[in-house]
């Protein structure tokens, strides 16, 4: 007998997760999440999971809540007997703390791994980690998907001439290095210090943009600083339409506004993290899909290496 499947949602992204279950063609599981008065939180399973195949969906975006949420629905799975329980995170929060680059500074991400499979997940499947090392933090499978098959799909549909891919960082220098490939344009980068936390400076554009559309690609835009000064520096140095892709929009503090100034165009995004507000400049993209089918695949044991499309 095949083990029954169960998809359960956190709350920090209800709309993602029902949107999988539909994609998958199933509802979503009955789960209890309320908090005390003291604002602690409470979870309780509303139906029987015991032997299931259990997928609990949230993302970790701020605040803490979401990621204490999620730790207690993986343990509150555990102690129901359910037979594997797979944590999906659309959105791996901490994953900018991966390495000590400072004296007496936390690696939260690896905390973050610690935290996950101590409260009882058996695999994690996850999108875009903002540093693809982190997968060798846990010590249970972990599965990467990329955001990059819905953003190359939409310009094949929508394609864009004279295009040149620019990476705002060298840190995204890969990923727009396969963006250039595919979409069969010119790359360039953009070379930035960071002086201090969410702030960013640019200092020199790599390649030739003048008289070009530009595309911008990253994986994560918190403040949208190195965001919209990429995009100005771009535009001073004769760039014509500027688009820009980011699969996880946490657009905290200024980054509405910041967008709305500046030069760019269009900004792509997934929803990987609900939207705080809409904004003309945003077009929302939805991965839904993708993690219908890697949960069918993971479920039947199946291989999801053709999802892993970098």
């Amino acid at each position: 007998m095949d083990t029954p499947l169960a998809i359960f949602a956190g709350r920090s992204n209800l709309a993602l997760t029902r949107a999988i279950a539909e994609q998958y063609g199933t509802e979503l599981g009955e789960v209890t999440i309320r908090p005390f008065s003291d604002g602690e939180l409470y979870v309780k399973y509303e139906q029987s999971i015991r032997g299931e195949d259990i997928f609990v969906v949230q993302s970790t975006t701020p605040p803490g809540d979401n990621i204490m949420e999620l730790l207690l629905l993986l343990d509150a799975a555990k102690r129901a007997s359910a037979k594997r329980v797979t944590a999906v995170m659309p959105y791996f929060g901490y994953a900018r703390q991966d390495r000590k680059d400072q004296p007496r500074v936390s690696i939260a991400s690896k905390m973050m791994a610690n935290l996950l499979t101590e409260a009882g997940a058996d695999r994690i499947l996850t999108m875009d980690l903002h540093a693809a090392q982190i997968q060798g933090f846990f010590d249970i499978p972990v599965d990467h998907l990329y955001a990059s098959r819905l953003f190359i799909d939409y310009f094949n549909e929508n394609p864009i001439d004279n295009l040149v891919v620019v990476a705002p960082d060298v840190g995204s220098l890969k990923m727009s290095r396969s963006y250039a490939k595919r979409l069969g344009a010119r790359l360039a980068f953009i070379d930035k210090r960071r002086p201090k936390q969410n702030v960013a400076e640019v200092m020199n554009i790599v390649g030739e943009v003048e008289g070009k559309n530009v595309l911008i690609v990253d994986d994560l835009i918190d403040t949208a600083g190195t965001l919209t000064n990429a995009a100005s520096a771009l535009k001073e140095r004769g760039a014509l339409n500027i688009i820009a892709t980011c699969t996880h929009p946490i657009l905290s503090g200024p980054a509405y506004q910041r967008i709305e100034d500046s030069p760019i165009d269009q900004l792509l995004v997934t929803d990987t993290v609900p939207l705080r507000k809409p904004s003309h400049k945003i077009q929302v993209l939805s991965v839904a899909g993708i993690f219908a089918e890697a949960i069918q695949r993971i479920h039947t044991n199946d291989t999801i290496s053709a999802l892993f499309d970098d």
